[in-house]
């Protein structure tokens, strides 16, 4: 059963310091409808892309999204900063309206959006549990009901009788989802507000969403720029870029096609054809994947890395080697690794170098290789940067990092003793 439909849903908003409106635009909005006629200010504007100045003072922070949500469904919306995602969220609340559209829902709807929505900072945790329960119409009886799990869940106990703005950032958070989880709405809207929680908050949050599309058979639609929760959470996806839907399907190809599309810098398996040194060598083609996932952009901390690396050796193989640098996303090299001192040699010919990389050997991020072809163990005869680049998710929310991350860019595994 459809439970949330979107049809035609699109949010222009005027640009600049003054008001959405002046008094001859609206004049001019009131006689085009006195003769029967579309909006005139509908017909312009641009789209939403915050790396432009743009001419016009009108901007579609959304253009004609369409999509449909059934029961029990868990719907992943994700793109880059400024794509229109929180609006949308906003838009499906009925926290603002949409210039044109409609959307239309079945049931009662309860969001996330930001930290303290719909919080009255003058009354209670208590008091804003029963605040929070009576705009989703349920009664006093209903909420005395779960008021209990509520405070439990939160971990606020001892404060819930202090107003909240005391509260901090995760205090109000805490409380927020627990008040919009358990009072069982229909539709449960989740912005990225959980990042304010601690790690075990995080996991919490998680395993009660995933209680309540699996279990009690509710909806629930996820806004994270965290792969990994997306793809653990959610049984669809959609992807937003300028305020326009660019993919809408299963959720592994959806985060596969986010990660493809430039949103972030991805580009992990590249052929050459000019890479190319005449009577030395030729460089072919250079992948990383995990070890058991052939044709995706994602590559999953947890799982092993292969690097291969495909060239061809024109004579005297023996002198030369390949090395890589490891370069962070900052531009800084992290360190150097080749095949020098091992049993692997370069032979004349085409050569397919394998490089087994240790799961968990890198924190999630994005990272760039640095190609070196060496002889004589000192010298760079070819030097290519950034030959390729790749992005490392979170593969398990286990271990309660959920939207966190660990410090540094590597975490290899050391050998232990207890002696």
């Amino acid at each position: 059963m459809t439970i949330l439909k979107a049809e035609n849903i699109s949010k222009q908003y005027r640009l600049g310091v003054i008001g959405t409106g002046t008094i001859s635009h609206d004049l001019n909005r009131w006689w085009h409808h006195v003769r029967g006629k579309e909006d005139p200010y509908l017909k312009i504007g641009e789209e939403n892309n915050r790396s432009t100045k743009g001419s016009s003072d009108y901007a579609w922070a959304l253009k004609d999204i369409n999509f449909e949500v059934q029961q029990g469904e868990v719907l992943g919306i994700i793109g880059k900063n400024g794509a229109g995602k929180s609006t949308l969220l906003k838009i499906l609340s009925r926290v603002t309206s949409p210039t044109t559209g409609e959307i239309k829902t079945r049931g009662r709807i309860a969001s996330l959006l930001e930290v303290g929505t719909g919080f009255h900072p003058e009354l209670t945790g208590r008091e804003n549990i029963y605040l929070n329960g009576a705009i989703l119409g349920m009664t006093k009886a209903e909420i005395k009901a779960k008021e209990s799990e509520i405070i439990a869940f939160s971990g606020c106990e001892r404060y819930v009788d202090t107003p909240v703005k005391r509260y901090s950032s995760g205090m109000r958070v805490r409380l927020a989802f627990a008040v919009a989880a358990f009072l069982e709405p229909d539709i449960l809207v989740i912005d990225e507000v959980l990042a304010v929680g601690d790690a075990e908050f995080q996991k919490k949050a998680i395993g009660k969403m995933q209680d309540i599309s699996k279990s009690d058979g509710r909806t629930v639609l996820f806004v994270s720029h965290n792969m990994a929760a997306v793809k653990n959470l959610c049984t669809r996806a959609i992807v937003l870029e300028h305020g326009m839907t660019v993919f809408e399907g299963g959720v592994d190809e959806a985060v596969d096609f986010y990660l493809k599309s430039g949103n972030l810098i991805v580009n992990n398996v590249r052929t050459f054809n000019d890479v190319i040194q005449k009577g030395v060598f030729e460089l072919l083609e250079i992948g990383l994947r995990n070890a058991n996932r052939e044709n995706e952009a994602v590559i999953v901390e947890s799982e092993e890395i292969v690097l291969e690396t495909i060239l061809k050796i024109e004579k005297d193989s023996e002198k030369y080697h390949v090395t890589y640098h490891l370069i962070n996303d900052e531009g800084d090299a992290l360190f150097s690794f080749h095949h020098l001192k091992s049993e692997v040699k370069l032979k004349t010919g085409k050569n397919h170098l394998k490089t087994l990389i240790p799961a968990y050997f890198f924190n999630p991020g994005t990272f760039f290789l640095k190609f070196f072809l060496v002889k004589d163990g000192k010298r760079a005869v070819w030097v290519e940067d950034n030959v390729i680049s790749f992005t490392i998710i979170n593969g398990s929310l286990e271990i309660g990092s959920y939207m966190g991350k660990e410090p540094g860019y590597i975490k290899p595994m050391f050998e232990w003793e207890n002696l």
